[in-house]
């Protein structure tokens, strides 16, 4: 018995193991299989031709902003050229002059469209047609054209068929049914249905001439008793139209044509005139020029040459302008900068003082007139009068609203007179504070002979350089062999520099 037990519970756990064996098998080759199947789909989807990438709705759009400088009139300007400041990616700045340079930059790539903008107002359009590299970076050229203006919708037109005629006092015209003009003509009416209505003897009728009575203006035998009785016998001094004879009544005899013009003597004949000899001249297109290389004169626009552009615009000459310019896929509406006063009184207020401002900066605030001396007989009765003020060269003064509800932004720049290496120059960012005083956010202060170390700053325009509805200052940053851009963003009583392009080489300013 205990043998027997041991036997089966032998052949049991070698059942019992063979199971397991067979199991972890069936489950190895399944495994292996599936893993099989999975690299097979891998394989065919990726071998698949029609599959495409589709692009993520959170893509961001880009957004350049570039300055457009040019000498002239804006709407034909003499030169002009596009200098790239920045490209908003979605998350921050990039370098206009260098970002996805293939060799050119993205930002003035053929095909580019730029908004030009004055104070957030549309001014036109700029399309970039090439590009080229002066004095190290990468500028463009395109032509300009004004804003496209959208055509009015047309007034909508009202359905007649749905004016109750009945209901309104207006008078309307129907048009006349045919069975209207058989009452006219005398007949009966049957085609109405009713009686037909007498016709008025006094009204006059037309009526269509018979082939009696052209028989009877042609033929002179003829008597009005053979006309009809309804038509009146006609004008004898009526002029009458008659149909020239036919050629093949004419072509019978030789003297048919002579006797036919003979008897018309008054008739005007067309006579073929004689052909002019032709003159002896020669032509350039008949000779055949021997040297296939030899150039010809053609007269209109070359059509094998490069895109037309404006003239190149070198250096800085006193008689250039900028305006800013954005290149957005995106038609945002217009955000104007400008920043309305409630009282202009205000605005002189606030202009004398950072004027005031300035002038203490710059050095050259007049100095206050010294009190009279006064002595024990005579008391000083008139006050001392102050000299005038120093007047600022160049002097710009801006009030800006750089995002919606906020308060003034007040920018000026000037500089003093007198040689270039002695001029200093100024650059003031403040804004009123609660109790009607200045507070001065940004002070910038250089002298002709330190322009490299710390260039003058001059104000370009206020922009929306990354599409938030929030306006940054761009200035201009030029020194004596140098020139960038920056941005700078007013917020929270404070004027912090937001971007700065790579510095470029520039010719000198052009003085008169």
């Amino acid at each position: 018995m205990l043998n027997q037990l041991t036997i089966s519970l032998h052949y049991g756990r070698a059942g019992r193991g063979a199971s397991l064996q067979s199991k972890s098998v069936f489950w190895t080759t399944r495994t292996l299989v599936v893993v099989l199947g999975l690299f097979v789909t891998a394989g065919a989807s990726a071998q698949y031709p029609g599959q495409i990438t589709k692009k993520d709705k959170d893509t961001p759009e880009l957004r350049a902003v570039a300055v457009l400088e040019w000498t002239g009139d804006l709407s034909k300007p003499k030169t002009s050229r596009l200098v790239p400041i920045t490209v908003f990616d979605g998350e921050q700045l990039q370098d206009g002059g260098v970002y996805l340079a293939r060799p050119q930059p993205l930002a003035v790539d053929a095909g580019v469209e730029y908004m030009l903008q004055k104070n957030g107002a549309r001014l036109g359009l700029f399309d970039v047609q090439n590009a080229g590299q002066e004095q190290g970076s990468w500028v463009g050229f395109g032509t300009w054209k004004p804003t496209p203006v959208a055509k009015p919708k047309p007034a909508p037109v009202m359905d007649q068929g749905k004016v109750d005629a009945e209901a309104s006092d207006k008078p309307t015209l129907h048009r006349k049914h045919s069975g209207d003009t058989s009452s006219n003509g005398g007949d009966s009416g049957s085609s109405s249905g009713g009686p037909a209505s007498a016709p008025d003897p006094d009204r006059p009728t037309l009526h269509k001439k018979s082939s009696d009575d052209d028989s009877a203006n042609t033929n002179s035998s003829s008597t009005p008793s053979s006309t009809s009785g309804s038509t009146p016998a006609s004008d004898p001094d009526r002029p009458t139209l008659h149909k020239g004879p036919d050629a093949s009544q004419t072509s019978g005899t030789d003297s048919g044509n002579s006797s036919a013009s003979a008897s018309v003597p008054d008739r005007p004949q067309l006579k073929r005139g004689k052909q002019k000899q032709a003159a002896d001249e020669g032509y350039v297109e008949s000779l055949n020029t021997t040297d296939p290389d030899r150039p010809r004169l053609m007269r209109g626009k070359s059509t094998g040459g490069g895109p037309e552009v404006t003239p190149t615009l070198l250096g800085l000459p006193s008689d250039m302008e900028q305006a800013v310019a954005v290149s957005d896929p995106k038609n945002r509406p217009e955000h104007p900068w400008g920043y309305s006063w409630s009282d202009p009184a205000d605005e002189v207020k606030m202009k004398a003082a950072l004027e005031d401002l300035a002038r203490t900066a710059l050095g050259i605030q007049p100095k206050p007139a010294p009190a009279p001396k006064r002595t024990t007989t005579t008391r000083a009765r008139s006050k001392p009068v102050p000299s005038a003020p120093h007047p600022l060269t160049d002097e710009e003064f801006r009030v800006f609203e750089l995002a919606y509800g906020s308060g003034a932004t007040l920018v000026l720049t000037a500089h003093t007179d007198g040689p270039p290496a002695q001029q200093k120059y100024v650059t003031l960012i403040a804004q009123p504070d609660l109790y009607g005083s200045l507070l001065v956010l940004f002070k910038s202060v250089t002298d002709g002979a330190h322009l490299d170390d710390t260039p003058r700053m001059r104000l370009v325009d206020a922009v929306d350089a990354m599409a938030d509805n929030r306006g940054e200052l761009l200035f201009e940053l030029r020194g004596q062999t140098q020139r960038q851009f920056a941005l700078y963003r007013v917020l929270r009583g404070t004027a912090k520099e937001l971007f700065v392009t790579g510095g470029g080489a520039t010719a000198p300013e052009q003085r008169d």
